[in-house]
């Protein structure tokens, strides 16, 4: 089971972070991987990690998530390589963190913009090419914010854009249910990457971390594996519509 074989997968925000991780997992299983991201030299750097990994094939692109040119160029380009497009993995993202009262306009649309608004228009050109092939495996990376509010961070933004991005996979997973296309969403928990590092590090989280995850810790590197690539299998093709916390049980409470 699980074997990815013969499949094609686009990452975007594979330069670093949870995307890299991602990245592997899916190599692992024997897709070929399309990685995207601005910093493309760390993506050539990536590379041969990948390959390693046990990746069929892999292509670095350099792509602006929030450009519709930008996208849309890369998804020509990855169909001319590749042929197809398999699985989509929509990964990157950023945030201005502020709370209500005080984010800015600038501020709230850059995440706005960057978080959700980035994850429709890679949808949008990815889905047109796996509709092509009827088979498709669209994979958002919300958050657990997505689906409560906190009391530690003022991010109010985050929370937004995520929601958002958590219904957003309900309603394509709805529209291209008869297409051969599912879309699910993972919602991570307290993950440490190169946005999260600075704030997880600190004393006074990993106290809250204690006092409000069941688990008592944030979450590893590779504990993200199974559910991206569940939900990139064949064997999931009854699965649409999933909103999947990945968050040692913050949700739950």
């Amino acid at each position: 089971m699980f074997n990815l074989k013969g499949r094609v997968a686009v990452v975007s925000g594979a330069s670093s972070g949870l995307g890299q991780q991602m990245a592997l997992a899916l190599a692992r299983q024997g897709a070929s991987l399309a990685i995207l991201a601005r910093r493309v030299e760390r993506l050539e750097e990536f590379k041969p990690k990948l390959i390693e990994a046990g990746a069929q094939k892999v292509e670095a692109y350099k792509c602006d998530v929030t450009s519709t040119e930008n996208i849309n160029e890369v998804a020509e380009a990855v169909e001319k390589e590749f042929g197809r497009v398999d699985i989509l993995l929509n990964c990157a993202g950023s945030s201005k963190d502020k709370g209500v009262l005080d984010m800015t306009d600038e501020e709230w649309d850059f995440t706005i913009v960057t978080d959700e608004t980035s994850v429709f228009k890679m949808t949008r050109a990815f889905a047109a090419i796996m509709k092509k092939n009827k088979y498709g495996r669209i994979i958002n990376i919300a958050s657990m914010y997505g689906l409560v509010g906190n009391t530690e961070i003022h991010t109010v933004a985050y929370h937004a854009s995520k929601g958002a991005v958590v219904n957003f996979t309900r309603a394509v997973a709805a529209e291209l249910a008869l297409d051969g296309i599912t879309c699910n969403a993972i919602c991570p928990g307290y993950f440490e990457t190169e946005l999260t590092k600075a704030v997880l590090d600190t004393e006074r989280f990993q106290e809250f971390a204690k006092t409000h995850v069941p688990m008592q810790r944030y979450g590893k590197p590779g504990e993200l594996d199974a559910a991206v690539v569940f939900l990139a299998s064949e064997e999931a093709s009854y699965v649409t519509g999933l909103i999947m916390p990945v968050d040692g049980g913050y949700t739950a409470i």
